[in-house]
């Protein structure tokens, strides 16, 4: 079954996203950040009027990973001088390693080529070390470090990373 990459704009796509975000959020970074920081963090980001403020109000496009019958994943980016921002990522875990985030990743690599963008760029928590690693094998590079507070006494504590699109 060949992976099909959606275009969020409806909002019970949207309501799919923040339900699905939820879960790999709990899930996945327990073990990196507190399940405070955790809700709050939803709440703030991935919750469906965060979604869809981000969406329609600050030029964010949303795509869901999956196929017709499931949503095994999403992303978001957003366009912003000559580069891409990859803001979000995320694989559930019962999809992880079957070649969604490789397929994902080519599917944006296009995006940059047709929209004649230089590099991907993205934000990841410092001791996510699985996720940089996939990073790191996807041809992204560690470029700084960076400390942004989130606001109610948090912080992400994240690497930037950066990849060169090879534009036609």
């Amino acid at each position: 079954m060949s992976l099909k990459i959606t275009h969020v704009n409806t909002a019970e796509q949207i309501a799919d996203l923040a339900r699905l975000a939820a879960g790999i959020w709990r899930e996945y970074y327990v073990s990196i950040i507190t399940m405070e920081q955790i809700d709050y963090m939803i709440e703030t980001f991935q919750s469906v009027s965060a979604i869809t403020e981000q969406i329609h109000g600050q030029g964010y496009e949303y795509y869901s990973i999956g196929s017709d019958d499931y949503i095994a994943g999403y992303m978001a980016v957003k366009q912003d001088e000559g580069k891409l921002f990859l803001s979000k990522f995320y694989i559930g875990k019962e999809y992880r390693g079957r070649g969604y985030a490789s397929q994902a990743m080519a599917f944006l690599e296009q995006l940059c080529q047709d929209r004649n963008l230089s590099h991907i760029w993205l934000t990841v928590n410092r001791h996510n070390e699985s996720s940089i690693a996939v990073y790191q094998k996807k041809g992204f590079q560690i470029v700084r470090e960076q400390v942004a507070d989130i606001g109610n006494g948090f912080v992400m504590d994240d690497y930037v990373m950066e990849k060169a699109i090879q534009v036609p």
